[in-house]
């Protein structure tokens, strides 16, 4: 996509997109406070809806293409877009939330996978390697750089860590709306896509397997899991691009 395709927030929107952040890290939060055995997809979703809801703000996932719940909720081999539902989380799973929130017309974006209860040492690396690849990702989240470099480190983390990263899904541009240009892959060479530009607002959201890569989506049209089975985890946050460091916009604010 081209640059004059993407969105440069100014300070106003950029304050909007502040909050809308905070109040989605606060839900992400929220929801892994809850993870637990015994617990189901659906209490922590609603969880989730009343609390963005209480603050002012619009669930982002909430109906977008028709998704049922305000929660992408997804249990072991499930990659993401998992619904919400009558599922009771167990001892050893490991739980990937994915939520949004939509206020002053902008949105936040941002997902963690967790343990519920005692899981496997293997588990845990899969989902700490996880979250640091979008460290290390956002390394290169600066002006200058391009937009592959945040994916190309994505990659080589991951792979050097004798995992894989989904190449189906993508991470993307946030903003006004839940995704923007670019998009913002988490694999591939080097050096191609926009240069990144401050006032570009991306969510970054490496999606790694223990496994191979590829995936597949239910027939529900939106679980989408390991075509291998192995589990997986995902990560995110929204960053500003900004002079220097860039700023997460998802943080709790506490």
């Amino acid at each position: 996509m081209g640059l004059e395709m993407i969105s440069l927030k100014s300070e106003r929107e950029i304050e909007a997109m502040r909050k809308a952040g905070r109040i989605t890290a606060q839900a992400r939060a929220l929801a892994a406070s809850m993870i637990r055995p015994g617990v189901t997809t659906h209490e922590i979703d609603t969880a989730v809806r009343r609390f963005i809801e209480s603050h002012g703000a619009k669930p982002s996932f909430l109906g977008y293409g028709g998704f049922p719940g305000s929660a992408c909720i997804s249990v072991n081999e499930v990659v993401i877009h998992g619904i919400p539902g009558p599922l009771k989380l167990k001892e050893g799973d490991i739980v990937s939330v994915d939520v949004g929130a939509y206020i002053d017309g902008h949105h936040g974006d941002c997902a963690g996978t967790y343990p519920c209860g005692a899981v496997s040492e293997e588990a845990m690396r899969l989902i700490r390697v996880t979250e640091q690849s979008f460290w290390e990702g956002m390394k290169f989240a600066r002006t200058g750089y391009r937009v592959s470099d945040i994916g190309h480190a994505i990659q080589e983390y991951v792979e050097s860590n004798g995992y894989s990263v989904v190449r189906d899904f993508v991470g993307h541009g946030v903003g006004a709306k839940l995704h923007e240009a670019p998009e913002v892959r988490n694999f591939g060479p080097a050096g191609h896509g926009p240069r990144l530009q401050k006032g570009m607002t991306i969510a970054v959201e490496p999606m790694v397997c223990a496994g191979g890569w590829q995936v597949k989506v239910l027939r529900d049209k939106w679980t989408t899991v390991t075509a291998d089975g192995s589990l997986a985890a995902h990560y995110e946050n929204s960053l500003l691009i900004t002079d220097g460091e860039p700023e997460i916009l998802t943080v709790t604010g506490e």
